[in-house]
């Protein structure tokens, strides 16, 4: 009704201004039948546009253009008119230019009174939250800056204030966005923040490269301003994701490397209309492959796990989705091989991640029993059983701690390592027809998994502090938990079986450093308002972790971020017999010859900061002796 209003105010402008020029805009005979039709012809095509559904507070664009085409084609309905009326040798209703001014006025004061609403609302809402909004300037003056910000600025309730952009370029100072200065840097960016009484950076650049971005970063949580980051965005033109996916910058953002490439004609080959095994599947690995598999379009995914609560998690997630595939649930133990075989029986897997395993150090130097069951009697099983099933690939997922062992959970992965492989090797050496292809994939730290020292780092900044650090000097490799997954599925569609693959984890992280960065971007000063406590090393732990054993060589491959560990593995038969009689001293529970064991079948495997450390192992025609 507003609407109607608004253009019937128009008409009433458009033929007095037209009087006062001593014209008739409608003859004053058909006075009421040219304004009846006038509205009639409006109504219509604020039907036909939905002109007035749009919310006024949020008007944008979209709203503008709607009501362009409902007053051009009202224009051009009463011009048809005229016409008409002309064939029938009648005098015209409207005069032609009077009805393209009221056109234009219509169009005029309809889009005036949303952007007065529009203005209003923001200005009385933004006055009462001001002293919430942080203040704040975005890096960047291109397509994208101007979509963050014209983002927040429709924000409600608005979380930012925005003073202006930085060009890196320094090219624009003259010009404006959205009202809004672009900015010159001739200082460095902490300095030339605190001059403008910024609070927060917003990097809206897609241009910086990783470097240039690292560097922003590192000064501003230096001098603790709050850096924040879109790491996703797939509709520039959404005002809504645009601010969805504004986010703190994360130490996650601190170690991105560059998008990986994916072979996936490759992959979908290997997994399209396939049926899918990943045991672990609730962990934080196995659920992103999980997740990572279902983009190539399986037929059936099983996911085994033996916690009930989120595996059940996942498979909701998985029937959000409304994918075409057929998701089984499977709560079991992977040391259970007679509940594992009904499993390949029913459900005749074709590929297989094998993703499940106890990976705390710590734990596992206390439970070394359990480090043998899940670690080795449950990779036996599932390998054994792929075998027997003829599947096509097994994937298992091994750590960079199988690499010169220091802990019972390192050994334990190594001892699954050189089954799988050995494993392999035997039916390539007997020239079997129909045989699995076993793979290994080895990675370091995985950020923000279950276990990670991310967090546990977070959680003890969210209490107050202190961040407990075991050593500092102690560094590690880092990757994300989607470029792992990723880089599990490149290496099972390129192998042939057999092999290891090593990733590139890129550089090693010192991890008191990282404890510091991540203090910073939380906004506290290190050692200040959060400490940093060394607590020693813990059971097994060493200071760096290692790709490659010392007598170990690898060789490239096609996808730059991964190689292949050649390392030497003894004959199936040497192999299987010491898993055997692992497991079955595991089951005596005797920690000491569990360790003793383990050390003679993984020579290399040195106990660093742990109670097997004082084993003096001699072998004596394969009895095992401690002193």
């Amino acid at each position: 009704m507003i609407d109607v209003f608004i253009v019937f105010l128009s008409g009433v402008v458009t033929y007095f201004l037209f009087q006062g020029l001593k014209l008739n805009y409608i003859p004053k005979e058909h006075l009421s039948i040219g304004n009846a039709l006038y509205l009639f012809v409006n109504i219509f095509f604020f039907w036909i546009y939905r002109t007035y559904s749009g919310i006024i507070r949020h008007s944008s664009y979209i709203d503008a253009l709607k009501l362009f085409f409902s007053q051009f084609s009202t224009f051009v309905v009463l011009i048809l008119f005229n016409f008409f009326v002309l064939i029938l040798d009648k005098p015209k209703l409207y005069l032609t230019t009077g009805a393209f001014i009221n056109a234009v006025l219509s169009f005029s004061f309809l889009f005036v009174f949303r952007m007065l609403v529009k203005q209003t609302f923001e200005l009385l809402f933004k006055e009462a939250s001001s002293e919430k909004r942080m203040v704040a300037i975005i890096y960047g003056s291109d397509a994208n800056a101007s979509a963050v910000a014209s983002a927040l600025k429709a924000e409600t309730p608005g979380r930012f204030k925005l003073v202006g952009f930085i060009d890196k370029n320094n090219q624009n100072s003259t010009k404006r966005i959205l009202d809004l200065p672009i900015f010159q840097i001739k200082k460095n960016i902490p300095v030339f923040m605190r001059s403008k009484k910024v609070e927060a950076l917003i990097i809206a650049d897609k241009s910086l490269t990783k470097e240039e971005r690292l560097t922003i970063v590192d000064e501003c949580i230096e001098y603790r301003f709050k850096v924040y980051t879109l790491p996703v965005v797939s509709d520039w033109y959404d005002e809504k994701e645009i601010s969805k996916n504004i986010k703190n910058f994360e130490i996650q953002d601190l170690l991105e490397r560059k998008p990986i490439v994916l072979n996936t004609d490759s992959i979908s080959s290997k997994l399209k209309g396939k049926s899918i095994l990943v045991t672990g599947a609730a962990g934080s690995i196995g659920s992103e492959i999980v997740r990572q598999v279902l983009h190539f379009n399986p037929k059936k995914i099983i996911l085994l796990d033996q916690a009930e609560t989120p595996l059940h998690s996942l498979s909701l997630e998985i029937i959000g989705l409304g994918l075409p595939v057929e998701v089984v649930n499977v709560i079991a133990d992977v040391s259970d091989y007679a509940i594992l075989e009904r499993l390949f029986i029913t459900y005749q897997p074709d590929v297989v991640y094998h993703a499940a395993a106890y990976k705390h150090v710590p734990m596992m130097e206390e439970n070394p029993s359990q480090a043998i069951f899940t670690n080795v009697l449950g990779t036996k099983n599932v390998a054994d059983l792929s075998n027997k099933y003829h599947v096509e690939r097994f994937v298992m997922i091994s750590t960079d701690k199988a690499v010169n062992p220091s802990s019972i959970m390192g050994a334990s992965k190594r001892i699954a390592e050189m089954y799988v492989q050995s494993k392999h090797f035997k039916h390539l050496k007997n020239n079997s027809e129909r045989y699995t292809k076993f793979i290994t994939t080895r990675f370091g730290n995985v950020l923000g998994s279950n276990g990670s020292v991310v967090p546990l780092f977070t959680k003890q900044i969210q209490e107050g502090g202190p961040i407990t650090i075991t050593h500092p000097e102690i560094i590690r490799y880092f990757m994300t938990i989607p470029e792992a997954c990723q880089l599990v599925l490149e290496a099972c569609s390129m192998g042939n079986g057999g092999e290891i693959y090593l990733f590139d984890m890129g550089k090693p992280v010192k991890i008191i450093d990282l404890a510091k960065k991540m203090i910073r971007l939380a906004g506290y000063q290190p050692d200040k308002e959060i400490k940093i406590k060394v607590v020693g090393l813990r059971p097994g732990e060493k200071l760096y972790e290692e790709l490659l054993n010392n007598s170990a060589q690898n060789l490239t491959t096609h996808h730059e971020k991964i190689t292949i560990a050649v390392e030497v593995c003894d004959d199936f038969e040497i192999v299987s017999q010491q898993v055997e009689e692992l497991i079955s001293i595991s089951f005596g529970g005797n920690s000491d010859m569990i360790a003793a064991k383990m050390k003679n079948i993984v020579p290399e495997y040195k106990s660093i900061n742990s109670v097997f450390q004082t084993l003096d192992i001699e072998v004596k025609d394969s009895y095992v002796y401690t002193k």
